[in-house]
């Protein structure tokens, strides 16, 4: 069986559009909200407009009706410029709208997936906390049901666009009750923003991603309606495993995206900077550094691009896009640790992109599952058993 992974002409054109976006509306404006930990919100209001937090979505909701294929190309041409923008739009459509559009009830869908669709609020993913990131199934955060309301007490932790000014909903994990052998019945239940008791802290100091919203979340009795129930109860748990799956393949197209930005910026910097009477790019060992990061960002694509096409198709993915996750984001860290050995001192200037890379790069082999997440689901998947 060949792989064709060329563009369709309808994608080809999305990426033209987002490359066109991402240098003459991103790039001149990203470094100061960076520098400064600025939210950008007219930039995300531009990307509302273009329709971009509604590409997977049907149209009937407010969507582009276009396919998680659609939205890894706009997140790799914005990410090869800058990952705050792009992670802000992967968290608001893959974990804040998606696991509505899956698990919602139509009333549901009707009620938020339009507002998100069009970028006119945000919804977030309440999963990680301070005692369980990897071990999701670890959730402490309960939720009781008194009458017709859910009452919420726990803790959430590093929580991306939770606590912006357009920011609608969280949907949280909590543990709703206990199976007859004592194990955890874990529930997603959606909490919209300035519910009583419902706390968002103040952002993280993060050392990247500084441009983008993350913060603490704490619930202190908060009461919501037993229709916010998002799915089955008991079903919360299965639920997110899904919606991380198919997050993987969208941060594996960002990661893709930054690998592919070091190799931009490492070219032109390579072309532009002299030394010892010559560009430097014609030394040897600066076009091998950049022959190899042009291969990974090239391999890093293939594999992404894979995992979506088999997602779109409707056949198993989950090794596919863990395979993609930990290689796009190890060769993301590559590069951008290449990138800024090639660009010597000045790689360590925050006025540089390539500064912001590299700073940027790293969370990719720990968000949405660390690698060593990823190397476990992917030997189970090729039939190991720890």
């Amino acid at each position: 069986m060949s792989l064709d992974h060329r563009l369709s002409p309808e994608h080809e054109e999305l990426r033209r559009t987002v490359e066109e976006f991402a240098h003459e509306v991103v790039a001149p404006k990203i470094g100061d909200f960076y520098e400064r930990h600025e939210f950008p919100y007219e930039i995300v209001r531009e990307m509302g407009r273009m329709g971009l937090f509604g590409l997977p979505f049907p149209e009937e909701y407010g969507g582009m009706g276009g396919d998680y294929l659609a939205l890894g190309i706009a997140l790799e041409e914005l990410a090869r410029v800058d990952s705050s923008v792009a992670i802000t739009l992967e968290a608001g459509v893959s974990l804040g709208a998606m696991p509505v559009y899956r698990f919602g009830t139509e009333e549901q869908k009707r009620q938020w997936l339009p507002r998100m669709c069009g970028g006119e609020i945000l919804g977030a993913f309440g999963l990680t906390e301070p005692e369980c990131g990897s071990d999701a199934g670890g959730t402490k955060t309960t939720a009781r049901r008194d009458g017709d309301e859910w009452v919420i007490n726990g803790t959430k932790c590093f929580i991306t666009n939770s606590g912006t000014d357009i920011t609608g909903l969280v949907t949280v994990t909590a543990v709703t009750g206990r199976t007859p052998e004592g194990k955890p019945l874990i529930s997603s239940i959606i909490v919209p923003s300035g519910t009583p008791g419902f706390t968002v802290a103040a952002p993280y100091s993060k050392v990247g991603w500084n441009a983008s919203d993350t913060r603490e979340l704490s619930f202190d009795d908060v009461r919501v309606p037993a229709a916010n129930l998002l799915g089955e109860e008991g079903r919360g748990y299965a639920q997110f495993l899904r919606i991380l799956d198919e997050g993987r393949i969208a941060i594996s197209a960002l990661a893709t995206g930054l690998a592919q930005g070091c190799v931009d910026e490492s070219l032109k910097y390579a072309k532009e900077r002299h030394a010892f009477g010559r560009p430097i790019g014609d030394n040897q060992a600066i076009q091998f550094k950049l022959a190899d990061m042009e291969m990974r960002a090239h391999m890093a694509r293939i594999g992404w691009r894979d995992a979506a096409s088999r997602l779109v198709r409707g056949e198993p993915f989950k090794k596919e896009a863990a395979l993609a996750k930990l290689y796009s984001s190890t060769v993301a860290v590559d590069n951008a640790r290449e990138a800024t050995q090639i660009h010597g001192g000045y790689g360590f200037m925050n006025e540089y992109p390539v500064a912001r890379m590299w700073r940027d790069s790293k969370i990719l082999e720990i968000g949405e599952g660390t690698s060593e997440v990823q190397r476990m689901l992917i030997a189970r998947e090729l039939g190991l058993s720890a």
